[in-house]
């Protein structure tokens, strides 16, 4: 149980939460590394993904983009996983779109990127990756889609972060910081921005004993303080994963 917990969270959770990539050649993987079936479709594009989504970086992210269609179509049993991730970057898109007042533009990469969730979505009951990324992508975008938009986005990203939490709860205190903080943070940033509040406050009480002395819990006792800034206070992406990167994955590997 425990070990499926640590998957769950190690590998989906830190592959999208773990902060900005520095673009290097070490985050791109090679074509061996593409066709080794041991690297799980996160740990290969998060990196070059995260060099958009963080640093603005379009063209590491395109090359992510570029990896995970090669991985729809070589991995059929992690498209779930790869969808979620191209949901992503589709919704990144869509959000640059709107904020260059490109609004068919936004509209349609909006579209898309739904309509790749519905995809992942239908294999989230053997790819806890999907619940994950999912989540985290929500976190990051939802407060930039169109106004119209943001509620059932919202709402849509409290249901993972409920799944995520359950998943985790019955070994939360174990679990690496990192993995333990995010999933705690995005669950109470979700419920307060889909409306609901009462929930949102369960969890920030649930969560100070869980972070307590990290920086997690100084965001935890401001968001507390400040009811009234919640509506903009984003508690996640707040620390790094280094262990979920490409090159330590790699170097954990046996030998063949």
């Amino acid at each position: 149980m425990v070990a499926s917990i640590k998957t769950l969270a190690g590998v989906a959770l830190a592959a999208l939460l773990a902060g900005a990539a520095s673009a290097q050649s070490a985050s791109t993987p090679s074509a061996a590394q593409l066709a080794d079936s041991r690297l799980p479709v996160s740990t290969l594009v998060r990196e070059d993904i995260f060099d958009g989504f963080m640093g603005g970086d379009l063209t590491s992210m395109a090359r992510g983009e570029a990896n995970l269609d090669k991985l729809y179509a070589t991995r059929p049993d992690a498209r779930g996983e790869t969808r979620a991730w191209q949901a992503g970057a589709l919704l990144y898109r869509a959000v640059l779109a709107r904020e260059a007042g490109k609004a068919a533009d936004y509209a349609a990469l909006y579209a898309h990127a739904l309509a790749d969730l519905d995809e992942a979505d239908k294999y989230a009951v053997t790819s806890p990756a999907v619940i994950a990324v999912g989540g985290g992508i929500g976190v990051l975008f939802a407060d930039r889609v169109a106004p119209a938009d943001r509620t059932v986005l919202w709402n849509r990203t409290y249901g993972y972060y409920q799944a995520l939490t359950a998943a985790q709860a019955p070994v939360v205190d174990k679990l690496p910081l990192h993995i333990r903080g995010e999933g705690l943070a995005g669950l109470v940033v979700a419920a307060q921005r889909s409306g609901h509040a009462a929930e949102a406050d369960a969890a920030i009480d649930h969560m100070l004993p869980l972070v307590k002395g990290t920086p997690y819990e100084a965001d935890a006792l401001k968001w507390k303080a400040d009811p009234a800034g919640r509506a903009t206070m984003n508690l996640a992406c707040k620390s790094c994963h280094d262990d979920g990167r490409l090159a330590p994955t790699v170097s954990r590997l046996p030998s063949a």
